[in-house]
């Protein structure tokens, strides 16, 4: 190739080197480079982070774990509070029974005793002196009761107020015990619900402190990925920028739609531009097709050589896509265009526009991917140009 072809290019290339970004003092390269290491730093701390997350992932699930068996405590204990609930009103019921029923026996006592004692003043002003001398004789009503000769000596009458007055005196007493064994019941069953209510104020403490943490402790693992992953985000929305710029830049100075550049082989170029993809490179699930030429969108595109347009239209991750038929076995195919300029089956001269660059399809940027093919094969496509 000719020196004074190459030597504009050169000048452009190295002026697309040295440009700089409109108010900003370094090389758009530079600042490409810049926002690239931001990116990969980024996303080494991101990886760094995992350990953090796998921290507070850890905490969570114990938290939670704490949480449940809590909740479980406090249910247990609500079990409880609410039997032993149950129980002192149970307790309170017959309490109050047996407190009654004192309280009668008591009145029922008092009476048959002052019918006794009547019954012994009785006996004493009937001048009996066998009775008197055993009333005489008697230490208080209970060892009256207690004396045969005076069982033996009263009437019927008297012998069942005796047994009445005894017989209350003993249910008194029986029904006493049962009242203060009763209180005692209470008591202990007051005491146990306090303690049962101790135990659930503590066991919803912990529970909304174990719920606290649980939100810190996941509000802290949302926000140490956030803050990184909006950095990284950043940063690729502005290499994004950056590329675009250069693209265009580099269409500005290199990709000029004017005059056809023709290289050494048998077809011309489509477009003029710098390649940013060879033919052959390992991409993500495939080989590379083709040659990418970066320029700016809307780049009109012209036919490498005459022919007919064997193929127009939209096609997976070129978007669109042209084919022209050259020779039997020969055709060049156009990708990732922004719209066409030909029609299908239409015959096209070389250098004929037959369409504009753009960015559809699996694309990154705007730019042409350019394919030369044999018997339907892709080849290396700088074997022709």
């Amino acid at each position: 190739m000719k020196k004074s072809f190459w030597l504009p290019i050169a000048l452009g290339l190295m002026a697309y080197l040295v440009l700089t970004l409109p108010g900003l003092g370094a090389p758009l390269s530079d600042r490409i480079q810049q926002k690239e290491q931001q990116i990969a730093a980024a996303k080494q701390k991101e990886g760094v982070l995992t350990t953090t997350i796998q921290g507070f992932s850890s905490r969570i699930s114990g938290l939670q774990g704490q949480i449940r068996s809590t909740q479980r405590q406090l249910d247990r204990a609500q079990s409880d509070l609410d039997r032993q609930k149950t129980e002192l009103l149970a307790v309170r019921d017959r309490l109050q029974a047996a407190r009654d029923r004192l309280e009668r026996l008591r009145r029922e006592l008092a009476q048959a005793r002052r019918l006794l004692a009547a019954r012994l003043v009785d006996i004493y002003k009937s001048d009996t002196p066998d009775a008197l001398t055993v009333v005489l004789e008697s230490d208080g009503f209970g060892d009256l009761l207690e004396r045969a000769e005076f069982v033996q000596r009263i009437s019927d009458q008297d012998r069942r107020i005796t047994d009445r007055v005894r017989n209350l005196r003993d249910t008194a007493q029986g029904q006493a015990v049962q009242l203060a064994k009763l209180e005692q019941r209470e008591q202990l069953a007051a005491e146990r619900i306090l303690q049962q209510r101790d135990q659930i104020a503590s066991a919803e403490g912990r529970l909304v402190s174990s719920r606290n943490q649980l939100a810190s402790a996941r509000s802290d693992k949302q926000g140490a990925l956030a803050s990184v992953r909006a950095d990284k985000q950043d940063a690729m929305e502005d290499l994004a920028s950056l590329q675009a710029e250069q693209a265009r830049v580099a269409g500005a100075l290199q990709a000029a739609p004017g005059p056809i550049k023709q290289g050494s082989g048998q077809l011309i170029w489509p477009v003029n531009g710098p390649i940013t993809g060879v033919f052959g490179e390992q991409r993500p699930g495939h080989i590379h097709s083709g040659v990418d030429i970066a320029v700016p969108e809307g780049t009109p595109i012209r036919a490498a050589d005459s022919g007919s347009v064997a193929l127009m239209g939209w096609v997976g991750g070129y978007g669109n896509y042209t084919c022209i038929q050259h020779t039997a076995s020969m055709s060049t195919c156009y990708g990732h265009q922004s719209r066409f300029a030909t029609s299908q089956g239409a015959s096209v001269s070389q250098g004929q526009v037959i369409g504009y660059s753009g960015n559809t399809g699996d694309s990154t940027g705007p730019h042409l991917h350019f394919e030369v093919r044999i018997n339907g094969t892709p080849v290396n496509p700088l074997g022709y140009l």
